[in-house]
Order: C-alpha cells, then sequence, then structure tokens
C-alpha cells in the first residue's frame, strides 16, 4: 500500500469514527423542545455561534481557531459519553483524556498531534482564544433552555444560583457582554 493510501485510510478511519458522535444524546434538548441534542448538533451549532458571535470576542482571539476547536472539542463523548454541566463530573476529565488518546490517535501523527494539541487548548481554557470557545460552550445551552421552557434545568431541578456559578462564570469570563445580555433573561426566568 502507498504512503498516500495509508494516510488517507487513517483520515478516513478518523472521519467515518467522528460519525458516531451523532449518536451521543446530550441532556439539552433542541430550541423547540422536541426531542434532546446530539453532540455533533451541540458542536455544529457552536461554530455557527462562533462565526455569528465574533463580534464579541475579545480583541486578538482568532474566530478561525475558536471554530476548529469547537468543532473537535466533543469528539471524546464518543467514548466518554455526554456529562451534562449539572450531572455528576467526577472522572469525566481522566476518561476524555483516555479518548481523546485514542480518537485522535487515529489520524497521521503530525495531525494528531494538531488537533489533541488543540483539545487540550480549549480543555485548558488560559488563551484567549479557548476562553471564548469555552464561553460559547456554556453560552448555548441556556439559550436552548430559555427558549425551550427550561430543558435541563427543569430536568436537573436546577436554581438560579447554580446556573450562575456554573455557566455564568465561564461565559462573563470569555464574553462579558454575552453574559450581560443573558444574565437578565436568566433571572426573569427563574423569577416565574
Amino acid at each position: 500500500m502507498s504512503q498516500d493510501h495509508a494516510d488517507l485510510d487513517a483520515r478516513m478511519a478518523f472521519l467515518i469514527e467522528a460519525d458516531r458522535l451523532k449518536s451521543v444524546i446530550r441532556a439539552t434538548r433542541n430550541a423547540d423542545g422536541a426531542r434532546h441534542e446530539n453532540t455533533a448538533e451541540h458542536s455544529w451549532h457552536l461554530t455557527l455561534f462562533a462565526l455569528t458571535l465574533a463580534p464579541h470576542a475579545s480583541e486578538g482571539v482568532q474566530i478561525d481557531r475558536v471554530i476548529r476547536m469547537l468543532i473537535l472539542h466533543d469528539l471524546v463523548e464518543i467514548d466518554a459519553g455526554d456529562t451534562p454541566i449539572f450531572g455528576e463530573t467526577q472522572g469525566q476529565a481522566a476518561d476524555e483524556a483516555v479518548a481523546a488518546d485514542r480518537i485522535f490517535g487515529l489520524l497521521p501523527a503530525d495531525q494528531a498531534a494538531e488537533f489533541r494539541a488543540l483539545w487540550d487548548e480549549f480543555e485548558a481554557a488560559e488563551t484567549p482564544d479557548a476562553i471564548f470557545a469555552k464561553s460559547l460552550d456554556r453560552f448555548q445551552p441556556p439559550n436552548l433552555n430559555l427558549s425551550n421552557g427550561g430543558g435541563s434545568w427543569t430536568d436537573y431541578n436546577v436554581t438560579e444560583e447554580t446556573v450562575r456559578i456554573r455557566v455564568g462564570t465561564q461565559i462573563a469570563r470569555g464574553a462579558p457582554a454575552l453574559w450581560d445580555w443573558l444574565s437578565p433573561r436568566i433571572a426573569a426566568f427563574f423569577a416565574r
């Protein structure tokens, strides 16, 4: 087998494996509340959030890198499953690291290292790009919950304080204008 075919075989193995993300069901419901979203839909929606909300990123944030992080960040859920923000998260980081090794390891070494580095950067949330990406990852679900009458907040019997602690601080860190817009909407929902 030629080197070109081996390289393409590896890339295609990764892409076919990534298709399994469509079967990972999340705790968050779609905006209409009719069903729970899958993780592939979530990842796509986040990339659209990044494109659309790019003007609200801090100066110097590279939206193309944010999009790359967001399309890759939840691939680990193929093995580790979705861990809802309001659910039990013990052991999640270790399970996801093992999954990242396996899934990104399907790729040729140079691309595997590139994708894994982006995933690690997102997880660490220390660079401006990763901080904004993490903010968007926390910003999307509350907006879906507001659209569908409470969604996972109702399912997990979540309080406003818990929402503010678990998602608000992360949104405010990387996208303060988005948090300023969302915060009163959350307050109004819980005041009902």
